[in-house]
């Protein structure tokens, strides 16, 4: 398979969009899909995918995943907020999405919480597990030549292929369950509880 590199070096798994690269100014709806797109462009699969849309911004909003815009602008927690939905959707549901963020939301918009230091620290993580994947790609495809080899068939290009691309949906698929099972388990933001209404005195 001696086309892993190239495929690798075309993900553009460290394409993302920083703090750096997100103005201080707020933007519109259109500016918002522009910035993305750009930035995001050479991550898609193919021309006619879309990074972002004013249909999924819309969703995003109806569904609480981001917390309300004011004067139709959008504000750099937004950008931040709508850049973590976009890499989080590639395997977690809306629902899981939402429960994900919710107490995110709530601390941006109630504590004035500096959301910039957490997302620094996903770029972070991120520039990490770019790294790390591209190891793991390199040892599973010599796990899987080592399994090849003994079947000495004519297609063992193809069979290499088959048995990398089974072994990578596995380790997708224990990693979304892992994601999935820790989404499950953080707790809701608390219930503001009803205020007890004072007994007038007779």
């Amino acid at each position: 398979m001696e086309n892993i590199d190239n495929i690798l070096e075309n993900l553009h798994l460290e394409s993302y969009l920083s703090v750096e690269e997100m103005p201080e100014l707020d933007l519109y709806m259109d500016q918002v899909i522009q910035l993305f797109e750009n930035k995001l462009e050479k991550s898609k699969r193919n021309e006619e995918e879309k990074v972002l849309t004013k249909t999924m911004i819309n969703n995003y909003a109806k569904g609480k995943l981001i917390f309300p815009i004011e004067n139709k602008k959008y504000s750099k927690s937004h950008l931040i907020l709508i850049s973590m939905i976009y890499q989080l959707k590639g395997a977690l549901s809306i629902k899981d999405i939402i429960k994900t963020l919710e107490k995110l939301n709530e601390k941006i918009v109630e504590e004035d919480f500096n959301v910039e230091n957490v997302y620094r620290s996903y770029e972070n993580l991120s520039k990490n597990n770019a790294k790390q994947f591209s190891n793991d790609v390199y040892e599973c495809l010599e796990q899987v030549k080592n399994e090849v080899a003994p079947i000495k068939d004519e297609d063992s290009e193809y069979l290499e292929q088959l048995l990398l691309i089974a072994s990578l949906v596995n380790m997708s698929n224990y990693y979304r369950k892992l994601a999935e099972r820790l989404v499950d388990s953080i707790t809701p933001p608390a219930e503001e509880k009803p205020k007890k209404s004072k007994k007038k005195s007779e």
